[in-house]
């Protein structure tokens, strides 16, 4: 009566019916499969199995009739070695199906990985050229060396002009107090300053007798 109420119950899962199989890890079972076809692709295991195969021809060969376990035409041999081909070959698909996803899952990685370089690549070009546009409207080191030499040199040409200025003055303010009005300033720069506490008249100079 419980199980009838209970199938007639939309909002309860149905239960499986049939055959229920075992559940196998696959995470487990692929690293086991990969372990066996990682064995299988040595140079070990083919030179273990040559020895073996050897020795069961040898045994049933030459050995008496009686001790023969796989007399010729050696069915068991080749029963071994069809189960040994059978499970092989998809134990091998399993483990290059494992290494083809991790191959999936890294080239996924790399794919993302250089798509974010090439957007930095790209956001650290323009970065640089509005830097580069930037510097090309700002004071570089020669240019303000240059500007200071050029004022620097027109600071000396205006002290000199204001020496000359108040040179001009004094002279000019000592010809006043002399009286002399008419006598032309005097300038040691020009050669015309007197000789001897005489004035410089143009006409050689006669010592006294």
């Amino acid at each position: 009566m419980s199980e009838q109420r209970r199938a007639e119950r939309l909002d309860l899962p149905r239960e499986p019916r049939g055959l229920k199989l075992p559940r196998v890890d696959q995470e487990t079972f692929g690293r086991w499969a990969e372990g066996i076809a990682r064995g299988m692709g040595t140079a070990n295991f083919i030179v273990y199995m040559t020895l073996v195969i050897t020795m069961w021809f040898v045994w049933n060969t030459l050995t008496p009739a009686s001790l023969h376990f796989d007399p010729y035409t050696f069915t068991f041999l080749t029963l071994v070695l069809s189960i040994q081909a059978s499970y092989a070959a998809p134990l091998i698909l399993l483990a290059q199906n494992r290494q083809a996803d991790r191959d999936r899952v890294a080239l996924d990685e790399d794919r993302r990985r250089a798509t974010m370089q090439k957007a930095d690549t790209e956001y650290l070009a323009r970065e640089i050229a509005a830097l580069r546009i930037a510097l090309g409207e700002v004071a570089t080191r020669d240019f303000v060396r240059s500007e200071l030499s050029r004022l620097a040199e027109e600071l000396d040409e205006a002290a000199q002009r204001r020496q000359r200025l108040e040179r001009r003055q004094r002279e000019g303010a000592g010809a006043r107090a002399g009286g002399d009005g008419l006598d032309e300033p005097r300038d040691e720069l020009d050669g015309d300053h007197p000789r001897d506490g005489r004035r410089d008249t143009g006409a050689p100079h006669r010592p006294e007798t």
